[in-house]
């Protein structure tokens, strides 16, 4: 390997370095090397940990995962997204977003990950029984999302969303917002100002509530 090509990965290696648990960097360079993709850390988001997207007329390919996830958060939400990429590459647009395809392909990831390196006994337990029935999406399943929750080192000290009642108001970054209804793992809530609906994950927390 070049000097050139040496020194970009190694720089990979060290972004990868600080948000994952120690001994995964080098697994989640090999997706990103097996599988070519625009990989970029983002800002949190309310309704989401990642996402994959297909942008066909600049014929780019990338994933997104939340910046302020936890070691263990971020890792399953990177595997789960380049389980959407490899599905694409497979399939294209044929396989259903998570389908079957997609189910084998994270559940395939897991197992590698698992294989890779050691994780601690909760995660991979809740991690094992999520498996079994695959969720349509990893934060879908509140059993492995509350294991990871207790890996966050800045946990707030409010509540989550799935705590209040309805029609309870709280703030949530800097913004009020008036929760609805609950739908399914999501909570409908509305914001005060701009009237617009947002859908809330159930463990979202807030900053304060009234």
């Amino acid at each position: 390997m070049n000097p050139e090509k040496e020194a970009r990965r190694a720089k990979k290696i060290a972004v990868l370095r600080k948000y994952l648990p120690e001994g995964f960097e080098l697994f989640v360079l090999r997706l990103l090397e097996e599988y070519p993709v625009n990989f970029k850390i983002v800002p949190p988001r309310a309704t989401k940990l990642g996402d994959f997207r297909v942008d066909k007329l600049k014929n780019l390919l990338q994933i997104t995962i939340n910046g302020n996830l936890n070691a263990y958060s971020f890792l399953i939400t990177t595997v789960h997204e380049f389980a959407h990429l490899i599905t694409y590459k497979k399939y294209g647009f044929k396989a259903k977003p998570h389908g079957e395809e997609w189910k084998r392909e994270y559940s395939v990831l897991v197992s590698e990950m698992l294989h890779y390196h050691s994780i601690p006994k909760d995660i991979e337990t809740a991690l094992v029984n999520s498996l079994v029935n695959v969720k349509a999406s990893s934060c879908s399943d509140l059993g492995l999302m509350r294991v990871l929750k207790a890996y966050d080192t800045d946990q707030l000290s409010g509540k989550n969303i799935e705590s209040l009642t309805k029609n309870t108001i709280f703030v949530y970054q800097k913004r009020k917002f008036r929760l609805l209804e609950k739908r399914r793992t999501r909570y409908l809530c509305e914001e005060l100002i701009t009237q617009r609906k947002y859908l809330f994950h159930a463990l979202t927390e807030i900053d304060m509530y009234e």
